[in-house]
């Protein structure tokens, strides 16, 4: 018998920690742009990158190319309008803004460079 094992029921954290990752209402936002780019040819796969500073939605022509964008949210920003930002895969900011969707509705994707 192993005494290191524990069962977890209700696994819910009293404490209030920070959540790291992209809230349901902005994931959904991406996601149908996503879906939208998929449909025109132009964004070919994704990925996820997540730590305590920031999580980006990684976007790709091919899956087996680099990287064209992320789609990056800042948890703690310097400045509020660098909140949402969207880089190239050097971290260079093409695009930011306070606000998501306001953000992705106004790039304009096909003339966004690298």
């Amino acid at each position: 018998m192993n005494r290191n094992l524990k069962l977890v029921i209700n696994n819910v954290s009293k404490e209030e920690n920070p959540k790291y990752f992209f809230e349901k209402k902005e994931l959904k936002i991406i996601l149908n742009l996503y879906a939208k780019m998929v449909s025109e040819g132009s964004w070919k796969d994704y990925g996820l990158s997540i730590s305590s500073k920031q999580v980006s939605f990684i976007v790709f022509k091919n899956a087996a190319e680099n990287a064209m964008y992320k789609i990056c949210k800042n948890f703690k920003p310097t400045n509020k309008n660098l909140r949402y930002l969207i880089t190239d895969t050097n971290g260079k900011i093409l695009k930011n803004s306070f606000e998501l969707k306001s953000l992705l509705n106004n790039a304009d994707w096909k003339r966004l460079k690298k």
